[in-house]
């Protein structure tokens, strides 16, 4: 077989439905939409979801939890992250999303004291862990809160 012997197979290929096109047609007059009815009119139909009356299912399914609106995202950076820096520099937001250790500052930046820092640093965040905190300040550097 060759590229220009390909055919489709049988019934894969199909002519379009031309409907209101005459009686001769097979699909005039009703235009496949049977007689009376809802369905029957222009822009007839019923929306997504309906079930003709019956209490819809995204109504019958009990509803859980609740979602604040106003919540604070932060982002985060664990304490082993900082290492990357040179002893005594000053790490603020912008530093870390500069660095490529933030994507984005969201509300503001959290350091989570998820490994070991060793190197003097001031660091500075709008939240620390107490995990975090004692780490920074274990080797001689400064947490501070914006």
């Amino acid at each position: 077989m060759k590229l220009h012997e390909l055919k489709y197979s049988e019934g894969a290929r199909t002519k379009k439905k031309r409907v209101g096109r005459g009686m001769s047609s097979g699909f005039g007059k009703t235009s496949c939409r049977g007689q009376k009815g809802q369905k029957s009119r222009s822009s007839g139909g019923v929306r997504l979801g309906f079930e003709g009356g019956q209490m819809p299912l995204y109504r019958r399914i009990p509803k859980r939890g609740f979602k604040n609106v106003n919540r604070a995202q932060f982002a985060v950076v664990n304490v082993e992250d900082l290492n990357v820096f040179s002893e005594g520099t000053v790490v603020t937001p912008t530093l870390l999303v500069e660095k490529g250790l933030v994507k984005k500052e969201f509300n503001g930046v959290k350091i989570l004291g998820n490994g070991k820092l060793n190197i003097k640093l001031t660091v500075q965040a709008h939240r620390f862990s107490k995990a975090a905190k004692q780490a920074i300040e274990e080797v001689g550097g400064k947490a501070e809160v914006i």
